[in-house]
């Protein structure tokens, strides 16, 4: 039974040695402005006139569908 109890607690330290504790103030910082640049990027392209007028377009086409 010891052996198992050392040979899990030398486990478990291994494990805890190479995780990785998770992203830092500054790599959160980066990751929100990237995630914010992405947003804007996306918001500008669904509002622009050609995206606009391809959404009105499809939804004309299934609103007006014969059944």
């Amino acid at each position: 039974m010891r052996k198992i109890k050392n040979w899990t607690r030398s486990v478990v330290r291994l494990v805890r040695s190479r995780a990785d504790s998770g992203m830092t103030t500054s790599e959160y910082a980066v990751g929100t402005i990237a995630a914010c640049a992405l947003a804007a990027v996306l918001y500008k392209v669904v509002t622009s006139a050609a995206v606009m007028s391809q959404l009105q377009s499809l939804l004309k086409g299934a609103l007006d569908a014969k059944f």
